[in-house]
């Protein structure tokens, strides 16, 4: 008979913390982080200082991976008006999954409204890392404003996850359309 190794106490933490605030915001207590993980709450704060450093924690754990799968590979040749959209398909894809709940660094901002609390700042530059991809794309494609393109494809990017994560709007297109639009009024033009 074959078992597989237990996860170590700590990522068991991260892996539930990230789940249940997800799903259920960044409200849910500690106990139920713990109960969920199997661990200890003596354990958890053995580990961690609080709830605070472990949300910011479980955030920070699902940046790269979240990341990967939304923004296209760095080598993948394509242009850049190509790129960004692909970010746009991503997106409606995972809004059309089972348990869409919307964009987890967005969520844990709004919810927590603290700019300066570990897991906004952890959230705010997982956030970044999309508009800076934006604006690296708008400047590679020519954008006669690329800052300004890249603030405005996030606007789209955060609405739409946020309204498709409460339920309000089925994206359907709805994103790559506006996306497309913004590009072809930066000048980012099939093949741009």
């Amino acid at each position: 008979m074959t078992t597989t190794p237990k996860s170590a106490p700590r990522d068991r933490l991260l892996d539930a913390a990230g789940g249940l605030f997800y799903r259920q915001g960044v409200c849910t207590g500690i106990d139920a982080v713990c109960k969920a993980a199997g661990v200890s709450k003596r354990s958890m704060y053995q580990l961690f200082s609080g709830k605070d450093e472990v949300l910011a924690a479980a955030l920070d754990r699902q940046g790269p991976a979240i990341e990967a799968w939304l923004l296209p590979p760095r080598d993948a040749p394509a242009a850049a008006r190509d790129r960004v959209l692909y970010v746009f398909e991503r997106l409606e894809e995972y809004a059309a999954s089972p348990g869409y709940c919307g964009c987890p660094f967005l969520s844990a901002q709004i919810e927590l409204k603290d700019p300066g609390h570990p897991a906004s700042v952890v959230a705010g530059r997982r956030k970044q890392a999309v508009t800076d991809f934006f604006r690296a794309e708008a400047e590679r494609g020519g954008a006669a404003d690329p800052g300004l393109l890249a603030r405005q494809l996030t606007l789209v990017f955060d609405g739409a996850s946020a309204r498709a994560g409460v339920g309000a709007e089925i994206l359907d297109g709805l994103t790559l359309v506006t996306a497309a639009a913004l590009l072809d009024a930066a000048g980012l033009t099939e093949g741009g």
